[in-house]
């Protein structure tokens, strides 16, 4: 009997991405067991054509960017990968060659990061193709790091460089220089920073993913503190001297925003080098306001135009 192209279409592209409680895919739900006193840790992030990638980006690196940002966020909770759920909302017409690269490059992260799939849907639609994913992961119970953790007089760190991504955006989309691809690269295959031993050590954590100015507020209104951002310590690749509110609010980045006491500052920097992550403190947590104030060089203030990205216009 011919198989539903629904059928076919999951058996060619993601059954063998499926792990073994996946059930071949073949049932209504995945079936497994968190690793033995562990706490499960899950997020969803989803990606729609023309919002969050580029039409002509390649099928295999979107694959690995729809992956990794939905890592950023276990990484943000200090918890390991488990497995993940696709869902995929596809117009009439696709390429069945679009989605073997996709699939393809689900699978290169697979084997990088220790996961498989577990399940998901697939269904049609007359818009954008939009592209959905649940991470599942684990974490030592009341271990997880959360946004609300910061205290006044902690410092205020990030992991990496900001604003690669933001520009890479630019160069795909209105052709800046980048004479060897380095930022059209950060933008397409963000770097998750898993694996970083931060219980005890971070009182608060958050990817940045919106722009480092509006994901701080995020911590700042959580954990009910001010931030204050020292705008010339914030890491920034060589490559980027410019671009500076480009670089603060931009976003695309998956680089970690942690606070810390700063009792705690070597044993940041020990987890992180432990892990070849570089890791730059920019900024304090202060009592008495849930806002972010960003200061130059000579302690004036900077404002911007916005502070990152926003998913919802502002009349929803």
């Amino acid at each position: 009997m011919t198989l539903p192209a629904e059928f076919s279409f999951i058996g060619r592209h993601f059954r063998p991405l499926s792990g073994p409680g996946a059930l071949d895919l073949t049932d209504d739900a995945a079936v497994l067991t968190p690793p033995a006193g562990r706490s499960l840790v899950v997020a969803v992030d989803a990606m729609v054509e023309g919002l969050h990638f580029l039409p002509d980006d390649p099928a295999r690196t979107i694959g690995r960017k729809l992956l990794r940002c939905n890592l950023s966020d276990l990484a943000a909770m200090g918890a390991a990968p488990l497995g993940y759920l696709l869902t995929v909302s596809r117009p009439p017409g696709g390429d069945d060659a679009w989605f073997a690269a996709f699939a393809a490059g689900l699978a290169d992260d697979q084997a990088t990061f220790g996961l498989t799939l577990l399940g998901g849907d697939t269904t049609s639609t007359t818009g954008p193709l939009v592209l959905s994913l649940t991470i599942l992961g684990h974490v030592a119970p009341g271990q997880a790091l959360l946004r609300g953790g910061a205290r006044p007089g902690d410092d205020v760190w990030v992991t990496g460089t900001i604003g690669d991504g933001a520009i890479g955006l630019r160069v795909l989309r209105d052709g800046w220089p980048d004479r060897d691809g380095f930022f059209a690269d950060r933008y397409r295959v963000p770097r998750p920073r898993l694996g970083l031993a931060l219980a005890g050590i971070a009182t608060a954590a958050m990817d940045i993913s919106d722009g480092l100015v509006q994901d701080a507020g995020h911590i700042a209104r959580a954990s009910g503190v001010g931030i204050d951002i020292d705008a010339d310590r914030v890491p920034r690749t060589d490559r980027a001297p410019e671009h500076l509110e480009l670089c603060l609010t931009g976003g695309d980045d998956y680089e970690l925003l942690l606070t810390a006491p700063r009792t705690q500052a070597e044993a940041l920097r020990a987890a992180c080098h432990a892990c070849d992550v570089p890791v730059t403190r920019i900024g304090q947590c202060v009592a008495g306001r849930s806002d972010v104030r960003v200061w130059d060089k000579a302690g004036r203030p900077l404002l911007f135009a916005r502070p990152g990205w926003t998913h919802l216009p502002d009349d929803v």
